[in-house]
Formats: C-alpha cells, sequence, structure tokens
C-alpha cells in the first residue's frame, strides 16, 4: 500500500509569533507549526506521545521542542525524543512568497 502525502494552507505566517507554535487542524490532523527566530518554519504532532502534552505550548530553539507537561526534548527534524519516549511525526513545511504557511501531511 502506498502511502501519499500532499500540502495544506494552514495560516498567514503573522498568526505564529516568532519564537512560539501554535495548533492546527490539519486533514483532521492536530499539527504544531513553529515559527523559529531565524524566520524558519517546523511542523509536528501537536500532542506529545508521551502523555497528550500539547507540544505548540512547548518551548523551542531551532532544534528542539520541549514537551510543556514533562520536559523531554524531542528534535524538530527528525522527531526523535531525547528521552525513551516515542519519536514525533515531522511534517515538511514552507512559507510561500506571500507569507502563507503550508503543511504536508
Amino acid at each position: 500500500m502506498t502511502s501519499t502525502t500532499s500540502a495544506h494552507d494552514v495560516c498567514s505566517l503573522e498568526e505564529v509569533p516568532p519564537g512560539e507554535g501554535r495548533a492546527f487542524a490539519v486533514a483532521g490532523q492536530q499539527v504544531a507549526v513553529f515559527r523559529h527566530r531565524s524566520g524558519r518554519v517546523s511542523a509536528v504532532q501537536a500532542a506529545c506521545p508521551h502523555a497528550g502534552g500539547p507540544l505548540a505550548d512547548g518551548q523551542i530553539d531551532e532544534r528542539v521542542v520541549v514537551c510543556p507537561l514533562h520536559l523531554n526534548a524531542f528534535d524538530l527534524t527528525t522527531g526523535e525524543s531525547s528521552g525513551d519516549c516515542a519519536p514525533l511525526r515531522v511534517h515538511p513545511c514552507r512559507v510561500d512568497a506571500v507569507g502563507r504557511v503550508s503543511v504536508e501531511v
């Protein structure tokens, strides 16, 4: 069976403040979109696999998001946990020329 992904328009870049994340429903899935202070965006599943913590509320830097419930860090590129949690689903995303964020699910 082949799995397919497609890009979905999610929000304006301005809806996600620099250094923060926001959760959005994308094609029936909850996705956390982060806007890094560098201007880059990243997206992962919105709920922590450990206890369902809201990852969009977590602290971020250029490489990781830290779950606000149990302080486990997840790599925003690979989804790997710094502890013993299952990895996150990482969603490719981009910002287009007019400042719209799209996410692939």
